[in-house]
């Protein structure tokens, strides 16, 4: 079962959120809190369907398109700043029922996660932070994505080749890796023309650059749930950098998947649910 529930965010913005299996019935674990999916910068729900599935079996699990990403809505003059973003998930939040949920979120969306933690305590039970570095990224992380978007080859002519560039052909990409392709493939929409992606990469370098240039760590500090911190081992988030943001977190824990770059959940699922397992379990009330 997939259903899409419409909710609306910040300004009006109507956004896409998705339930991907029946969640639990009344009375089965009353205890479980429910729990928000918050994809990263070019992602989309559908990229947690398989966490999502696996969640539903003692929780809600939703996984949200944010504004701008998936099925939501694309302003060309709207909003892309980090209090959209917030705004947006705490509207989603109090629109499904789910808070005080738990937020799970990868890349940006774990950003968005913890900012919101600190801004509405109230909102959030639990947060783990998947791959999302607290320092800042700079002038010249912004200057290589925008070079990054001149080089896709666009259109694809099929989905297959946007595997196989994603996956093999991206400068970006060291040693071939499959799930990479796949993960890019999802967020592809065939046009008259070929495959395009769905989201206007214009927007994502808008999104981008309301928090590359700041560090987030005073942020970090205010979350006052229990946090996760989870990284790749050959992911973005350093190790260094990750176990000083557990220091910082008031009620942090640290996990790492090993043989997992960026995009943990879709290279390693298995080691993936089994480093955020224990974490669920200790929020489940007495």
């Amino acid at each position: 079962m997939v259903r899409r529930i419409d909710v609306t965010g910040a300004g009006g913005v109507r956004l896409a959120a998705w339930e991907f299996a029946d969640p639990p019935k009344a009375g089965e674990d009353d205890r479980a809190p429910g729990v928000l999916l918050l994809h990263g910068l070019m992602g989309r729900a559908s990229h947690w369907a398989s966490t999502a599935r696996w969640l539903s079996g003692r929780h809600r699990a939703v996984a949200l398109d944010l504004r701008g990403h998936g099925q939501s809505d694309k302003p060309p003059l709207g909003r892309y700043t980090r209090e959209a973003y917030t705004d947006d998930v705490a509207a989603a939040l109090d629109q499904l029922g789910l808070a005080p949920a738990v937020l799970i979120g990868h890349a940006m969306g774990a950003l968005t996660a913890w900012q919101l933690a600190a801004q509405r305590p109230d909102l959030v039970r639990g947060l783990i932070i998947c791959d999302m570095r607290a320092s800042a990224l700079g002038a010249a992380s912004q200057r290589e994505w925008e070079n990054w978007f001149t080089t896709w080859p666009l259109p694809f002519a099929t989905l297959a080749d946007v595997r196989k560039w994603f996956g093999e052909d991206d400068p970006w990409v060291e040693r071939p890796n499959p799930a990479r392709g796949a993960f890019y493939a999802e967020v592809m929409a065939e046009s008259a023309d070929g495959w395009r992606p769905v989201f206007e990469p214009e927007q994502m370098l808008r999104s981008r650059e309301t928090w590359v240039y700041d560090a987030h760590w005073e942020e970090l500090a205010q979350v006052r749930c229990p946090a996760l911190v989870l990284r790749g081992l050959d992911g973005q988030l350093g190790r260094a950098e990750a176990q000083e943001m557990v220091r910082v977190l008031p009620r942090g824990r640290y996990a790492e998947v090993a043989d997992a770059g960026h995009l943990v959940h879709y290279d390693q699922p298995e080691a993936w649910r089994a480093a955020i397992e224990p974490f669920l379990d200790s929020l489940l009330t007495p």
